[in-house]
């Protein structure tokens, strides 16, 4: 097995970089790469491409020094990309992709196609946080590392419960639990507390969801109008997906967070049938079997979820 040591020859400047809207897993996978580099090679000029990272996460260590523009015609040595999908996922880092001497991509969307200098994809991990761990020397990585990589796979397991958790996943956690960190409160802080504008607009989707192929499928959509009225931004719908796939008797979830006035995200949640990443690379979106999003063009909510609904029928049908 390789390690992140066999690409770190004659080095000096590195970049690390996830994706846009980073979630847990985004933010922890590239952390931890900034951890690890700094702790254990303190020569090499490491920078954190990322925006839009929330407050949560400002205990990890050196997340008050993530940069959110890259400078232009900047040259780094190697650039390494994380949990990133594919190439138009990039965030601000995009740019670097055409100017670095080398990119290594380390993921774990069945999505992502490649195209990187070098390239280690493997879907069947819960997250690019285990798929990191297995790069890196595990004497190596000291509790501000461990600290952020336990974050990423907390949150793309749904603290252990998805289907993507596996017997290697409970290893490394306990792995990296063994180095000190405080884990009650990693989960407490990032994914069971909410705000109360995060529990309002939750409500607001509870309260209007709805029903389609006998209860099989739910779809619940946050409107401008539902956003204005509680205050709420992208951030604090994080998790409204899961809450409504966990209505009993569900299979599949459909939320819609309207973006403007023609466009809207989606995110897709399935339990045990349903590949929902197929249904969203048809909309030039991606992300896992259970779990995945795009953004679709229209004005009309209740037409989407007709789209969607019809494509998720066919699988269930199939």
């Amino acid at each position: 097995m390789k390690r992140i040591e066999d690409y770190l020859e004659g080095v000096k400047t590195a970049a690390i970089a996830g994706h846009v809207n980073p979630d847990g897993d985004c933010v922890g996978s590239c952390l931890g790469v900034k951890n690890y580099l700094a702790d254990n090679y303190p020569d090499i000029q490491a920078d954190v491409y990322m925006t839009g990272m929330k407050d949560i996460f400002r205990y990890i260590r050196y997340s008050d020094a993530v940069l959110e523009k890259a400078e232009e015609g900047k040259v780094y040595d190697l650039l390494i990309l994380c949990d990133i999908s594919s190439r138009d996922r990039i965030n601000v880092a995009g740019p670097l992709v055409d100017t670095a001497k080398a990119t290594l991509c380390l993921d774990h969307h069945k999505t992502n196609t490649g195209g990187y200098t070098w390239f280690y994809n493997f879907p069947e991990a819960s997250s690019a946080s285990e798929v990191i761990y297995g790069f890196l020397d595990p004497e190596k990585i000291s509790c501000a590392c461990a600290e952020a990589l336990y974050t990423g796979i907390v949150h793309d397991t749904g603290v252990f419960q998805y289907s993507n958790t596996s017997g290697h996943t409970m290893e490394v956690a306990g792995a990296l639990m063994e180095k000190g960190v405080d884990f009650t409160h990693i989960i407490d802080r990032t994914f069971f507390e909410k705000t109360f504008v995060q529990r309002k607009i939750l409500g607001r989707v509870m309260e209007n969801a709805v029903l389609h192929l006998d209860g099989r499928v739910i779809s619940g959509v946050v409107t401008l109008a539902d956003r204005k009225s509680c205050g709420a931004g992208a951030g604090d719908t994080e998790g409204i997906a899961s809450e409504l796939r966990s209505t009993k008797g569900v299979e599949t979830a459909v939320f819609l967070y309207q973006m403007d006035s023609s466009h809207f995200k989606v995110s897709l949640r399935s339990q045990d049938i349903v590949d929902v990443s197929l249904i969203c690379s048809e909309f030039g979106g991606g992300g896992h079997t259970r779990a995945a999003g795009c953004t679709i063009e229209g004005s009309s909510p209740e037409a989407i979820v007709e789209q969607l609904v019809s494509r998720i029928q066919k699988q269930l049908e199939a």
